[in-house]
């Protein structure tokens, strides 16, 4: 399945896992939208995991866990929650936690924690950052300049050729990317992100724009060891067709044909290792999960960005094919232990993501959502929630990412059909999704 694994000089072997000191564990996710659903999905699948806790969570989330009314920014909270429960172990999902500086304040009071430091988590939070370490370590990206001057960015744009890619330096939800096919697209944007500072003060990363397909590398890492987990494919735009505005994605599917055995063990040796052996260079080894979003350029595979943990919606297609345990390779990563095979399905996983109308815009929220029962009547069917709550009994939209509707078969197809029958089933007023999902390979 082109599934790589790699152990560095530095640590021939880890000592081997305990299983039995893992037995009966509880653990806590902190986030509450689709990747830890699937995070909690995973979990709930354990032989090791007795209590699972996830806060906030969501209303598809606690059905598998206890939501606990805590926001994932709440850092202190989580942390005296994780003591007074004795939590064996903390997930942690969200980019802006880990940016927080959540997996240093655990690890400091001695509780154990996936996900990597604060100054690791610059990887994602500092889009200069990440350049920076890809320059020193020669990992193939695009060509780049860093402003926080509108006029001197406005001029090398002019300068420059359209389309250009304008990334705000800092964390956005998924938003700080534009890739503007205008000279007066891409002003609005260096407007919006240096003057009108839509997403705080801060940089913006003006970068070259690169053609070819799209997909996800995420990988654990522990210092300088990287172990790749099955690829993927996300659809970033709204509409179908890839038009539309970015959004923090449509839907994926996993695995992905057009990527080759050679090209999966480039991209690990010549991207992810490297980043992880820079970081740990730099002073901050990495510790938890790794992102890396690459293209297959007609020059070859180059990164677009990094992100500090599970790629949304990715997650929700890559960990149903996962057939290891998940709480021993958390352990393992956490531990310092050796790492199990880690072993995938052969079946084809694909997601179609329902949000609300007028994402990633404004939308309203509140609507009434009907049928989800019928649609899970298909075993081969998951609904993983991203903005939903329950209001008078009824389950309603709360986010601009409703849920994420995925199904597995033998073949891509069959995956496609089923999860678009599913997501037939479902009834609201205010809800739109794409149908091409997959298009690259279908």
């Amino acid at each position: 399945m082109g599934i790589f694994v790699t152990v560095p000089d530095h640590k021939p072997d880890g000592p081997t896992l305990n299983l039995e000191n893992l037995k009966d564990a509880k653990v806590l996710v902190v986030g509450g939208g689709g990747r830890e659903h699937a995070i909690v999905d995973a979990l709930s699948r354990s032989i090791y995991v007795k209590k699972i806790f996830c806060a906030p969570g969501n209303t598809g989330i606690a059905a598998l866990a206890e939501c606990v009314p805590i926001g994932d920014g709440k850092v202190d909270e989580l942390l005296e929650f994780a003591r007074r429960e004795h939590i064996d172990l903390t997930v942690v999902g969200p980019e802006v936690p880990l940016s927080a500086g959540i997996a240093d304040a655990f690890r400091a009071a001695g509780l154990r924690i996936f996900g990597p430091s604060k100054a690791a988590a610059r990887i994602e939070s500092s889009k200069s950052f990440a350049k920076e370490i890809m320059e020193k370590k020669g990992v193939p990206t695009a060509s780049y300049r860093t402003f926080t001057d509108y006029s001197e960015a406005l001029e090398y744009v002019k300068a420059g050729s359209i389309p250009v890619v304008l990334k705000y330096d800092g964390l956005a939800a998924g938003k700080g990317v534009v890739v503007a096919m205008s000279l007066e697209e891409a002003d609005a944007a260096l407007k919006d992100m240096l003057l009108e500072d839509v997403f705080g003060k801060g940089k913006v990363v003006v970068e070259e724009f690169l053609t070819g397909p799209e997909f996800s590398f995420m990988a654990l890492v522990r210092g300088k060891e990287v172990w790749p987990l099955a690829l993927a494919q996300d659809h970033k735009r709204a509409f179908d067709g890839d038009e539309g505005p970015n959004t923090g994605g449509m839907g994926a599917y996993s695995p992905l044909p057009y990527i080759t055995p050679e090209d999966e063990k480039f991209a690990l040796e010549n991207i992810m290792e490297p980043v992880a052996e820079g970081l740990f260079e730099e002073g901050c080894p990495f510790e938890g999960l790794l992102y890396g979003g690459l293209m297959k350029t007609p020059q070859g595979i180059k990164v677009i960005e990094f992100n500090c943990r599970f790629g949304d919606p990715e997650t929700e297609v890559v960990l149903p094919r996962l057939e290891t345990d998940i709480y021993t390779m958390f352990s393992a990563v956490v531990d310092g232990t050796a790492m199990p095979e880690i072993r995938w399905s052969d079946d084809h996983v694909i997601g179609f993501v329902l949000a609300s109308k007028g994402y990633p815009g404004k939308y309203t929220k509140g609507f009434e959502i009907d049928g989800l029962e019928e649609a899970l009547a298909d075993p081969s069917v998951r609904i993983y929630h991203m903005g939903t709550s329950v209001k008078d009994g009824k389950t309603v939209t709360s986010g601009g990412r409703v849920m994420m509707v995925t199904a597995s078969a033998p073949t891509l197809k069959e995956a496609r059909d089923k999860a678009l029958s599913a997501v037939d089933k479902i009834r609201c007023d205010n809800l739109f999704h794409r149908t091409d999902i997959g298009h690259y390979v279908l």
